[in-house]
């Protein structure tokens, strides 16, 4: 496997500013001052994708309450995160990287296995940013089941 950006503890997270489910614009940068949760995920409406999207609806309260926002990232069109949105009464952004470039700046796209084989896809990530733009927590491979559970206690929440 070729060697792929992985971001620590203490990086400055990439800045982007990428269109979102509801036809605005998100800018990184322009959260400062909060603490940003950005989770990639590869599709939007597979089975996987949804259980994620939906720990993270369910669990928007407390993480809110502790001054997180967060924010779901994936290749998909906006008018397909729209859906997404829609049907699951999704409650926070979901943004369009359908080039990749802000995945692969974040190393949460590249070479990974999928059922045994090498593939390029999206390494499901999640990333916690602090208020100044800095990676707090930054966790590669995570599972779509129990992953929101794992990263609240990770958070001590």
């Amino acid at each position: 496997m070729t060697e792929q950006v992985r971001l620590a503890q203490g990086d400055a997270a990439p800045d982007f500013t990428l269109p979102t489910d509801d036809g605005e614009q998100l800018t990184l940068s322009a959260l400062r001052g909060r603490k940003v949760i950005l989770y990639a995920y590869p599709a939007a409406m597979t089975p996987g994708c949804t259980k994620q999207a939906c720990d993270f609806r369910d669990s928007l309260d407390a993480l809110a309450a502790a001054g997180y926002q967060v924010v779901g990232i994936s290749p998909d069109a906006p008018a397909k995160l729209a859906k997404f949105r829609e049907r699951d009464g999704l409650t926070f952004p979901l943004v369009s990287d359908p080039e990749k470039k802000v995945l692969s700046a974040y190393g949460a796209f590249g070479e990974k296995k999928n059922y045994g084989r090498v593939v390029q896809g999206v390494i499901r990530s999640t990333f916690v940013i602090d208020e100044q733009g800095r990676i707090e927590l930054a966790q590669y491979n995570v599972r779509a089941t129990g992953h929101v559970a794992k990263l609240r206690r990770d958070l001590g929440l």
